[in-house]
C-alpha cells in the first residue's frame, strides 16, 4: 500500500519498500509485501485516522487499546504496526516523543520495522485461541518495557480468540498498566463481544477507492518497470474490490502473464482473460441478442463463451453490469475508464432507447437468475433457461401499456410462446402474463366483464378501488357503458364516481356507475367465499376425510398455496 520508500535493506519481519526493481538476484519478493507502508503517509485512503491519531498524540491523550477493523487487504495490521512505531519512536537524535511521523531511523523504528524489538509482540490469535495464551499476556503486562517507552500487544484477527480468552482478558484490557498498549485487528468486527469493544478506541478502516487504487498501481508498475494499459490497470483496480493487497496480488500475476505472453506489457483482454472475465463484447452482442428477442442467436453465443472457459453465472454478472451501466447512462453518472468508445456509444444508445421501467425489470430478472445459475448443477442449462425467460418476458405489455393500448379500442392476444418480433429493444421487459387483465382478442373495452373490470384496476394501480369491487360490488345490470349495484355500507358515497372515472380514463369510454335496485349477483369475493365452502362440504363428504376428522376430532381444512385444501391439527 506504499509508494515510496529509498531503504533496500532486507528485513525479517516486515519487508521495506523499494523505488526500483531489484537488481540483487535474492528471493523475490511479492509486491503486497515489498511495498507494505512504512509511514502513516504513505497510508492509503485513510485520513480519517490518521488525523485522529495525530491529534490525539499531540494532545497525549493516547487510548490504552485500539481496535482496527476492515475488510481484507486495507492496512489493519500495517496500521498496528505503525502506531506502535509512532508511539515507541526516539527520533533520530535519540530524544523524541510519540510523533505521528515515526523517523523510521532509530532503533525502536528499526527494530519494530524488522519485527524484533523484545517490548512489541505480535499473536495471531487464529493460532492461539485459547485461555492460556491470554494468561501469558496477563502475566507479562505487569512487567514494565525493556527499552521501548511502551509494551504494545498486536493480536491479528482478534476475533478469534474464545468466549473464556475473551473475558480473561477484559479486567487486564479495562485498566492495563500505563506502559502497556493493546492493537486489535479483525475483519470479523460483529464477532468481538461488546463488552472488548466498549474497551477499545475503534478504527473502521475505509475500502480503498478504484480511483486510489488505479494511481497507487500505477505508480508501483513505474517502479518496477512495466508498461501497462491503462484500462488493464482499471480492471485490476475494479477486481480488487477495495482491498489493496488483492489489487497487489492480481498486479504480481499480471506482470508475470505480460511477460510471458504479452511482451512484457500488460493489457486489457490479458487480465480480462486471466482473471476469467466475460468479453465485453460478447456480453454486449448477447445484450444485444436478448433485446432483439433472437433467442437463436442469444443460446448460440452463451454456448461459445461457455465453450472458452466462461462461467455461466460469469455471463449473467456481465449482463447485470451492462444493465447497471445503461440505467447510469440514462442519469449521466455512468463513467468507467476502462471502457473503450464503442462500448460507450452502444451503452449511450441503449439508454436512449429503454426506459427505466423495462432496466429494472430486466434487473430484477438477472438477479433472480443469478442466483439459481450460482447454485445450478448444470449452470449452462439454467444460463440458457434465464435467457429465454428474459427474452419472451418481452413479448409482454406491462401495465403502462396495456392502459395506452385499452384507450385505443382493446388488447390483441399474446399467446405466452409466440417469440418477439426484431426490434425488441424498444420493448418493456414485462411481468408474467398471470397478471396483466385478460382482454380477449377484438374485445370492446365496455364490453369488460366485472371480473376483467377488477384486474384492470389491479393493473393500473388502483388498489383500494379494485379491493372494494372484488369484496363489496353486487351487481345488479351490467351492460356496456352501464354498472348497476346494490348498496353497500362498504361503498362509500365517492364510490360511483371513483369507479366511473377510472373506467373512463383507462378505456376512453364513459361509463354510468350507479345504485339500484332488483336481484343481485355476489360479489366476485362471496362467489370465491360459496366456491370454497361448497369445496369444503364436498372434501368432508370423502370417505378418507371422514375417517381423519373422526380420528382427529381437532383437526380442521385449510387453505394450502395452490388453493387445494387440506386437514390441519
Amino acid at each position: 500500500m506504499s509508494d515510496s520508500a529509498d531503504d533496500d535493506t532486507p528485513m525479517l519481519g516486515m519487508d521495506l519498500p523499494e523505488t526500483s526493481a531489484p537488481a540483487s538476484s535474492g528471493p523475490y519478493r511479492v509486491l503486497a509485501r515489498k511495498y507494505r507502508p512504512q509511514t502513516f503517509a504513505e497510508l492509503i485512503g485513510q485520513d480519517a485516522m490518521v488525523k485522529t491519531l495525530g491529534n490525539a498524540i499531540a494532545r497525549d491523550r493516547l487510548a490504552h487499546a485500539f481496535l482496527m477493523t476492515g475488510v481484507r487487504g486495507v492496512g489493519k495490521t500495517s496500521t498496528a504496526r505503525l502506531i506502535a512505531k509512532a508511539l515507541n519512536c526516539i527520533g533520530p537524535d535519540g530524544q523524541g516523543g510519540p510523533t505521528i511521523d515515526p523517523c523510521g531511523v532509530c532503533e525502536p523504528c528499526r527494530a519494530i520495522t524488522e519485527g524484533r524489538h523484545i517490548d512489541v509482540i505480535e499473536m495471531d490469535a487464529a493460532s492461539n485461541t485459547g485461555v492460556d495464551d491470554v494468561r501469558e499476556i496477563i502475566e507479562a503486562v505487569r512487567y514494565a518495557a525493556v527499552s521501548a517507552r511502551y509494551k504494545i500487544y498486536i493480536i491479528d484477527e482478534v476475533h478469534m480468540l474464545s468466549r473464556n480468552a475473551f473475558n480473561a482478558l477484559l479486567k487486564t484490557l479495562e485498566e492495563p498498566p500505563p506502559h502497556v498498549k493493546f492493537l486489535f485487528a479483525t475483519t470479523e468486527v460483529n464477532k468481538v463481544p461488546v463488552t472488548v469493544l466498549s474497551r477499545c478506541q475503534r478504527f473502521d478502516l475505509r475500502r480503498i477507492t478504484p480511483d486510489m487504487l488505479f494511481a497507487h498501481f500505477s505508480a508501483i508498475l513505474q517502479k518496477e518497470g512495466v508498461e501497462a494499459e491503462a484500462p488493464a490497470v482499471w480492471l485490476i483496480a475494479s477486481a480488487a474490490e477495495g482491498s489493496v493487497r488483492d489489487g497487489l496480488s492480481i498486479l504480481d500475476q499480471a506482470i508475470a502473464h505480460a511477460d510471458l505472453d504479452g511482451g512484457g506489457r500488460i493489457g486489457a483482454e490479458q487480465v480480462r482473460a486471466m482473471l476469467g472475465l466475460s468479453d465485453r463484447s460478447s456480453i454486449a452482442q448477447l445484450m444485444a441478442a436478448i433485446l432483439e428477442g433472437d433467442s437463436g442467436a442469444a443460446i448460440d453465443l452463451a454456448r461459445a463463451q461457455y465453450a472458452l472457459g466462461i462461467e455461466p453465472v460469469a455471463m449473467v454478472r456481465g449482463l447485470m453490469d451492462l444493465t447497471h451501466a445503461v440505467t447510469l447512462a440514462k442519469v449521466s453518472r455512468h463513467d468507467d475508464p476502462a471502457l473503450a468508445e464503442a462500448d460507450r456509444e452502444r451503452i449511450g444508445d441503449w439508454a436512449k432507447k429503454l426506459g427505466f421501467a423495462p432496466l429494472n425489470r430486466l434487473w430484477q430478472l438477472l438477479l433472480k437468475g443469478h442466483d439459481e445459475v450460482l447454485r445450478a448443477n448444470n449452470p449452462l442449462e439454467h444460463l440458457e433457461m434465464l435467457l429465454l425467460r428474459v427474452i419472451y418476458a418481452a413479448s409482454l405489455p406491462d401495465p403502462g401499456e396495456l392502459a395506452k393500448l385499452l384507450e385505443k379500442g382493446g388488447v390483441p392476444a399474446m399467446p405466452l410462446a409466440a417469440p418477439p418480433a426484431p426490434g425488441g429493444a424498444e420493448r418493456a421487459v414485462a411481468e408474467p402474463a398471470a397478471e396483466t387483465p385478460a382482454v380477449l382478442q377484438g374485445e370492446a373495452p365496455a364490453s369488460l366483464t366485472i371480473a376483467q373490470i377488477h384486474q384492470l384496476l389491479e393493473s393500473t394501480g388502483n388498489h383500494q378501488l379494485a379491493l372494494q369491487v372484488y369484496d363489496h360490488l353486487q351487481l345488479v345490470e351490467l351492460e356496456p357503458g352501464l354498472i348497476v349495484y346494490a348498496a353497500a355500507s362498504a361503498l362509500d358515497g365517492d364510490f360511483a364516481r371513483k369507479l366511473g372515472e377510472a373506467l373512463l380514463n383507462q378505456t376512453g369510454s364513459r361509463w354510468q356507475v350507479r345504485t339500484g335496485e332488483g336481484d343481485a349477483r355476489p360479489s366476485l369475493g362471496q362467489m370465491k367465499a360459496a366456491k370454497l365452502a361448497d369445496n369444503d362440504a364436498r372434501i368432508r363428504e370423502l370417505p378418507v376425510v371422514k375417517a381423519a376428522l373422526a380420528a382427529f376430532p381437532d383437526a380442521r381444512l385449510v387453505e394450502d398455496d395452490n388453493n387445494h385444501q387440506r386437514s390441519q391439527p
